[in-house]
């Protein structure tokens, strides 16, 4: 078996080495290590890293990612069978994230466009700051789109 190191598994899947090595911690992929410490990754790991990085980009959390790649076999390289029964989930998750995006670009010209600029004082979304009572964040937003990104992806 063909294993890389931290800095090539880092440029093939164009993760840094500080996330490769969060995701060995948090059990999303595994490494050997050498006399010297050295990780060593097995080349499938690239595979894993898409993965992660798609179920990321559905909405994915950690914990949810680690329980579904803990379904994939041990002793061989998972094949599309496996990765499409993995992912045959995210599709009501997708078409959720997808009206709540078609949501907030049709509001778009409505509410922006208004002029008034104003959180707390708009007759149109927010008359009197009604939306402070109901808690933190963009409540007129689909809760897709409230969510916060993960630790460490904000900006």
């Amino acid at each position: 078996m063909e294993l890389l190191p931290i800095g090539e598994v880092a440029a093939r899947s164009g993760l840094a080495p500080s996330a490769l090595r969060h995701y060995e911690a948090e059990g999303l992929i595994a490494a050997s290590r050498t006399s010297g410490g050295a990780r060593r990754f097995p080349r499938s790991v690239l595979r894993r890293l898409a993965f992660v990085r798609a179920a990321q980009n559905v909405g994915l959390s950690l914990p949810e990612i680690r329980e579904a790649l803990a379904t994939l076999p041990d002793g061989r390289t998972p094949s599309a069978r496996d990765w499409a029964r993995l992912s045959a989930g995210w599709r009501d998750r997708l078409d959720a994230q997808i009206a709540a995006l078609e949501q907030l670009r049709d509001g778009l010209s409505s509410c922006i466009g208004c002029g008034c600029l104003s959180l707390t004082a708009c007759r149109l979304s927010n008359p009197g700051d009604v939306a402070a009572a109901e808690g933190p964040g963009a409540r007129r937003l689909a809760p897709q789109l409230r969510r916060l990104p993960p630790a460490g992806r904000a900006g």
